[in-house]
C-alpha cells in the first residue's frame, strides 16, 4: 500500500518542501503499515469464519441428503465415515462432524437458513460452492444412484447458492464422469458394486471429467484441463476459505483430472 506515502509526501512538499516531503513520506509509511495490518487481519479473520461455515455446513447437508429419502442407510453413513477419514479429523473435530450429520437428519432443522447463512460467508467465492456442491453431489451417488428427493434437495442448494442450472448440470454430470472414471475408491465406503470399463469407455469418461467431447481440439482440451485444474487448487481452494482438513480431497480432485488428461493425451498420441 502506497496510499499515505503518496499522500503524505504532497502534503509534506506543499507545506514546508523538500523536508516536509521527507516527513509526509514518513508519516503516510506509517499510515500504509497500519492499514496493511488491518486488513491482513481482516483477511485472515474471515478465512476462518469462512472455513468454520464451510466444515459446518458440509456435514449438516450431508446428513440431510443422507435423509432426504425417509431413511439413512449403511452406504451413506459408510460415505460420511470415508469422507471424515480422508479429512484426518481429530478427535474433537470427527466428533463435531458427527454431530452436525445427525443434526442435519432432523427435517425439523430449517436447512435453507442454513444455506442462506453459508452463502453470506463464504460471499463470491463461486470455486468454493462448486467444491460444496461437488461433495454433497457425490453423497448423494452414496448408495448408487440419485433419488429425487436428493435431487431436489441439490436444487434448493445450488438455487441458494447462485448456481445456475446449466452450471450445476455441468458440474452434475463431470461427477458422474469422476464416478465412472474412478478405479474402485468408492467400493472401499461400501459403494456398491462398478462395471467393468474397457480403454474406450474410460477414454469416454476422461472426456466428460473435462467436460469435454472427443472431438475438441487439443487447445480446448488443454484450456478446459488449465481451468480445472485452477478450480480444484488446493492451495487457492484453502486461501478462500476450504478448511485445510479438506485438503486431500481437492488434491484427489487434481489427481482425477490429470489422470484424466494424462489418459486423453495417450490416447491422441
Amino acid at each position: 500500500m502506497i496510499f499515505g506515502k503518496l499522500l503524505g509526501g504532497l502534503f509534506g512538499f506543499s507545506w514546508l518542501g523538500f523536508w516536509g516531503a521527507v516527513i509526509g513520506i514518513y508519516v503516510g509509511h506509517l499510515f500504509d503499515k497500519g492499514l496493511a495490518q488491518h486488513f491482513a487481519g481482516v483477511g485472515s479473520a474471515s478465512q476462518a469464519e469462512t472455513q468454520k461455515a464451510f466444515f459446518r455446513m458440509t456435514f449438516l447437508m450431508m446428513g440431510r441428503m443422507a435423509k432426504a429419502d425417509g431413511r439413512v442407510s449403511q452406504t451413506e453413513i459408510k460415505w460420511a465415515e470415508y469422507v471424515m477419514g480422508r479429512m484426518n479429523l481429530s478427535a474433537e473435530m470427527r466428533r463435531q462432524a458427527i454431530e452436525l450429520f445427525n443434526h442435519g437428519k432432523d427435517a425439523n432443522d430449517d436447512i435453507a437458513n442454513e444455506l442462506k447463512n453459508f452463502r453470506s460467508k463464504v460471499g463470491r467465492h463461486a470455486t468454493l460452492i462448486q467444491m460444496f456442491l461437488e461433495i454433497q453431489i457425490q453423497a448423494g451417488y452414496a448408495d448408487g444412484e440419485l433419488n429425487q428427493q436428493e435431487l431436489e434437495l441439490l436444487q434448493l442448494a445450488r438455487n441458494i447458492l447462485g448456481i445456475s442450472l446449466f452450471r450445476f448440470e455441468a458440474i452434475h454430470q463431470r461427477i458422474r464422469a469422476e464416478r465412472a472414471f474412478a478405479s474402485g475408491d468408492y467400493q472401499q465406503y461400501g459403494g456398491g458394486p462398478q462395471r467393468q470399463y474397457s480403454t474406450q469407455d474410460k477414454l469416454q469418461e476422461a472426456y466428460r471429467v473435462l467436460g469435454v467431447k472427443p472431438d475438441s481440439t487439443e487447445a480446448d482440451v488443454k484450456k478446459a484441463y488449465r481451468r480445472l485444474m485452477s478450480q480444484h487448487h488446493p492451495d487457492k481452494l484453502v486461501a478462500k476459505g476450504l478448511p485445510e482438513e479438506m485438503m486431500k480431497l481437492a488434491k484427489e480432485k487434481t489427481q482425477e483430472i490429470s489422470a484424466a488428461y494424462e489418459l486423453i493425451k495417450e490416447a491422441r498420441g
